[in-house]
């Protein structure tokens, strides 16, 4: 692995490193994003990197103990290992994820021709009310403040304006959201949230997240 790796050129070495450390970060690499400017999804750098590097790179997390996986349908390569601990999400973000995993399954069981799905922040919050785990509506700082923080980790990309964040917004949902649990246990989990007296405590939510199977 060693000599490989130093047979690659300063700037290829930096490309490797960065993917390395994005992986360890996010757990995922998307293929396309959105563009804004150009109005469609783009290739992204570090996806093609870790493709062109994808055996050295299995076999520098194998040493871990760490799979590096790739669905090329989906347009997806992480990794994936019991002992892997992401951020905690706030409850908020944690419900949105959730309620976009159900939006998105939904929509792909109708869509064969594309890897990311269309939704609006309406559609999310109905959703999320259809399960009774938004007691009321959340202020638009806070739904800025989720949305922001699920396109920082690429899960969503909102096609408008946050600032005019209104139930229209449009979010196009990548998919990398497809790793977030299956159908049956997001609708258990949601319907559980709905039950608890104290939905507001993050900790909770998060360790229910981390029991639940792949």
């Amino acid at each position: 692995m060693i000599d490989y790796f130093e047979q690659l050129t300063q700037e290829e070495q930096e490309d490797v490193t960065e993917v390395i450390q994005t992986l360890y970060r996010q757990t995922y690499l998307l293929e396309r994003r959105f563009d804004r400017r150009s109005g469609r999804m783009q290739y992204v750098p570090e996806y093609r990197t870790c493709s062109k590097h994808i055996e050295f790179l299995r076999a520098y997390f194998a040493v871990a103990g760490i799979a590096l996986k790739e669905n090329a349908h989906m347009g997806v390569i992480y990794i994936q290992e019991e002992m892997l601990w992401g951020e905690k999400l706030p409850r908020l973000a944690t419900i949105y994820l959730l309620v976009l995993k159900l939006i998105y399954d939904e929509q792909m069981a109708n869509v064969s021709s594309s890897s990311h799905i269309v939704t609006t922040l309406g559609a999310v919050n109905g959703k999320a009310g259809e399960f009774r785990v938004l007691t009321s509506l959340p202020s638009p700082t806070e739904m800025r403040r989720t949305i922001a923080l699920l396109k920082k980790y690429q899960m969503i990309e909102p096609l408008d304006v946050l600032e005019e964040l209104n139930e229209h917004t449009r979010l196009v949902i990548y998919p990398c959201i497809h790793a977030v649990l299956m159908g049956d246990d997001i609708k258990e989990l949601l319907e559980t949230f709905g039950e608890e007296d104290h939905i507001g405590d993050e900790a909770a939510i998060q360790s229910t997240l981390e029991d639940m199977p792949e």
